[in-house]
């Protein structure tokens, strides 16, 4: 572990690292590229919506600020800033680049000939059915899940905490877990039961990391050995620990909640519009019989 970050040192600890700011400026570059170009061929707020790219710019800054501003930095110093960072990437980031739809602007972003490529190999029968089968919402829930509890394990999360190497796998699998969960539960293919079984898998996803924060807020002694050996920012480390779970607990079960009910609203919406539908269906045969007879 790093020496201790102090206060006074933070806002000159931003990370530079090439393995973190060239795919970070290059899905930025990549996504705007592919965004011009099909607004040109398809015309404005055609394919990707205007505010679907506004989702992927918001999600973008956020990844910034979890793995580039001193946050990142003082991750290795604070267990709770190491928990925040966690959370942005998973509860705030990735549900806003996948809002963002990336999938169809990096293609476009793509030159045409690696374009074809790039639609054949995801054209090809196993990648087809491997990808069915990660995005069928209980298997990216359980994906998601694992990645979360088995990363907050003491022996796993104080190897992130001592190792680049394991950190950046860490950060991948969280990030990862997290981009195939909220892409199951947004653009997966559930037909009618899609809004349900969204809500229902985010509900109990809420319920779990509350219990993982609420382990962790009420431990009465550190559990990380990383972390327990260093008082730091006026904090113990058991209130270090403390104030992480509660991290866990509450902003980011409250994230997971907000979206179940914005999911539950549309859900809602979606079956007035259906009703409507019936209703005008009903309506247009009732007049055509009458004009029959």
């Amino acid at each position: 572990m790093t020496t201790p970050l102090e206060p006074e040192e933070l806002w000159r600890a931003w990370s530079v690292e090439p393995g973190i700011v060239l795919p970070l400026a290059l899905a930025a570059g990549l996504y705007a590229r592919g965004l011009r170009a099909l607004w040109r061929q398809a015309g404005m707020g055609h394919g990707i919506r205007r505010w679907q790219a506004a989702a992927f710019a918001a999600g973008w800054l956020v990844l910034v600020v979890a793995l580039v501003s001193p946050l990142h930095e003082l991750g290795d110093t604070l267990f709770s800033a190491h928990m925040a960072q966690h959370e942005l990437l998973m509860a705030v980031a990735a549900p806003l680049l996948v809002l963002g739809r990336p999938v169809l602007p990096f293609l476009w972003g793509l030159p045409m000939a690696w374009r074809r490529s790039a639609g054949r190999w995801a054209s090809r029968p196993p990648v087809r059915g491997t990808w069915h089968v990660l995005t069928l919402p209980s298997i990216a829930w359980m994906v998601h899940a694992v990645a979360i509890w088995a990363w907050h394990a003491p022996p796993l999360y104080d190897a992130a905490v001592t190792s680049d190497l394991v950190h950046a796998l860490q950060h991948a699998s969280f990030l990862g877990s997290a981009l195939l969960f909220w892409w199951a539960l947004i653009h997966g293919r559930n037909g009618r039961l899609r809004y349900g079984v969204s809500v229902l898998y985010l509900f109990t996803t809420a319920l779990h990391t509350t219990a993982l924060g609420a382990v962790l807020s009420l431990a009465s002694r550190p559990l990380y050995p990383a972390y327990a050996s260093t008082a730091a920012w006026g904090l113990t480390p058991l209130e270090d620990q403390q104030l992480a779970g509660l991290i866990m607990w509450v902003p980011a079960s409250i994230a997971y909640l907000v979206a179940a009910l914005g999911l539950m609203a549309e859900w809602l919406r979606e079956a007035e519009r259906r009703t409507s539908r019936s209703e005008v269906a009903a309506a247009l045969a009732l007049r055509g019989d009458a004009w029959s007879a």
